[in-house]
């Protein structure tokens, strides 16, 4: 890939965290780059520094150290509204619980990203939320309520809402971690298709199956990156054989039960 695909490039990023007397250092020396329509896992144990990774991707929360740019510009220096305004045009999100506001329906919480979003009128804010919505399998349910979906559903919700916006980056957080397999397995399968139709998506996962629908996977290991492969990933047959892997365990979870 070339420097004209660039999306996002992370220069000697550091995070630290200072809380009374004690100092963590979250992350060390973080040299990433994103290339457009590229599929990215970031995984490691628990404590290693994924999310904060995450959160910094996505200008949730700022370096201490280091230079961050998107689309060849840097935004070290640009201020709280102005990160906000990038992040509402520029980035989706999809976490691992969901996030969706119980008394909102469905349409309402795919429209939300929009409210802000002075550049569409009404109309265009409708056919977004329609077209999102009708890109996850969940237009039929625009007039539903959470409580009313199962959880393979709210996360399916959860992705149209980070899509709608037609973001350049979306940033997943072990987006299935709430899920039974048969659910994680099709919000995957959601995911790799929209990434074969171009969005660029970066997730975090500890689920080494899962991981292998990334083009591209980096390890963490306190906070730094200790390894970064290539899964060589081809436009069909790796997922068919993670998802293989996924209804094999399925299966056997299903016989433990019986077995119980």
């Amino acid at each position: 890939m070339t420097d004209s695909n660039l999306l996002i490039r992370l220069q000697g990023i550091g995070k630290i965290f200072q809380a009374d007397e004690v100092t963590t250092h979250a992350l060390s020396d973080i040299n990433l780059d994103i290339y457009e329509k590229e599929y990215l896992a970031i995984t490691g144990a628990s404590g290693c520094g994924k999310s904060t990774l995450l959160s910094i991707l996505g200008l949730l929360d700022f370096p201490t150290s280091g230079n961050y740019q998107i689309n060849g510009i840097s935004v070290e220096d640009w201020d709280i509204n102005q990160k906000a305004e990038l992040r509402c045009k520029e980035i989706g999100f999809v976490f691992q619980s969901f996030n969706l506001i119980a008394n909102l329906s469905i349409f309402e919480n795919v429209q939300l990203p929009l409210i802000y979003r002075e550049d569409l009128d009404k109309n265009e804010v409708n056919d977004r939320v329609l077209s999102a919505l009708e890109e996850v399998n969940m237009a039929h349910r625009k007039d539903h309520w959470p409580h009313q979906l199962s959880g393979g559903q709210q996360q399916r919700i959860a992705v149209a809402r980070a899509i709608v916006g037609k973001p350049s980056l979306l940033l997943a957080d072990e987006p299935t971690g709430n899920l039974d397999s048969k659910n994680g397995e099709d919000v995957m399968q959601l995911l790799d298709d929209l990434n074969k139709n171009g969005t660029t998506i970066c997730m975090v996962t500890h689920d080494p199956r899962f991981a292998q629908f990334a083009h591209r996977e980096i390890q963490l290991v306190d906070g730094k990156i200790r390894n970064e492969k290539s899964n060589h990933k081809s436009s069909v047959d790796t997922p068919n054989r993670v998802l293989e892997a996924t209804k094999s365990l399925s299966s056997l979870e299903e016989a433990v039960v019986e077995e119980e």
